[in-house]
């Protein structure tokens, strides 16, 4: 089983660092020729396979490492970080990125014998990447190079693809996505309302209503999903758009808080620091020596 031919597709689409979205729909490439630069972003629900290099990626306190060994599984909108930890400008980290429509999902899993339910726990998953699994996503990447015909045979490969992730080791995890009355379908509509009001204060009460579960249940199974409060998961949506304001618009720190919720400039240089590691201003300094960076913040 050779990733080759997957490696040598990305990196012919793929020439300079970043998330590179294709003309595919959902189909995102990603090439990165440094190691050991933390960036933090909001994973969509996706496939992820990684052709060359090694990466790490933390959710809350949890971290996952893989390869080309293994194919990683969001089910859900995750504020991670994300670092690429083998990679060179000779041998550049490549991934192939699908991201994963529920209503297509859902349309699959009518036509699917039925399974036994599994428990849903974390929604970052790793599992053994199969060579049908790899022939699909090489197919699907080549089909750049033919753009007359991509409209016709991608919606096809991409069903495939889908079809393999839910009769495989990861079903449950997909099938999961596709209902909307699963654990990961109640949560995914809190998930919404805070990506929709993130500078709003919220009630756990409502949330969990939103949810359909209990004020316990709601955050045991968001704690189980997303590896943090709701609360948590809250403050790095706000510290992340507040360091997009700081890179793009070039706000100060002050600024850029308020903007995303925070009325304590103090509170919010405090957190920021701790999830960045830096106070603003020089994350700021640093983040502007890198130019690359912005392209995957």
């Amino acid at each position: 089983m050779s990733h080759e031919p997957l490696a040598q597709q990305i990196a012919r689409y793929a020439g300079d660092d970043g998330i590179i979205d294709t003309a595919i729909d959902r189909l995102t490439l990603v090439r990165w020729s440094h190691a050991g630069e933390p960036v933090h972003m909001l994973q969509r629900p996706a496939l992820c396979i990684i052709a060359q290099g090694v990466k790490q990626v933390m959710l809350g306190d949890g971290v996952l490492s893989y390869g080309p060994a293994s194919y990683l599984v969001a089910s859900l909108d995750l504020p991670i970080t994300g670092t690429v930890m083998q990679a060179s400008e000779n041998a550049p980290y490549l991934c192939f990125c699908l991201y994963l429509d529920s209503a297509l999902l859902s349309d699959i899993a009518i036509s699917l014998p039925p399974v036994a339910p599994v428990a849903e726990g974390s929604a970052l998953s790793l599992h053994p990447i199969t060579p049908e699994l790899l022939d699909a996503a090489t197919r699907l990447t080549a089909l750049l190079d033919q753009p007359d015909s991509a409209p016709l045979l991608a919606p096809l490969i991409e069903r495939e693809l889908l079809v393999r992730l839910m009769t495989g080791p990861s079903g449950g995890i997909v099938r999961a996505i596709a209902s909307g009355e699963s654990r990961t379908g109640q949560i995914a509509r809190a998930i919404g309302w805070l990506k929709a009001h993130f500078r709003e204060p919220f009630n756990g009460s409502s949330l969990a209503g939103l949810a359909g579960m209990s004020v316990s249940s709601f955050h045991d199974h968001f704690r189980r999903a997303t590896a943090m409060t709701p609360l948590q998961y809250q403050k790095q949506l706000r510290l992340q758009e507040a360091r997009k304001l700081m890179l793009a618009d070039r706000l100060d720190a002050a600024e850029a808080g308020f903007r995303v919720g925070y009325d304590s400039p103090s509170q919010f240089s405090r957190e920021y620091r701790r999830l960045f590691g830096a106070p603003p201003q020089r994350d700021m300094g640093r983040l502007r020596g890198l130019p690359q960076i912005a392209l995957a913040i």
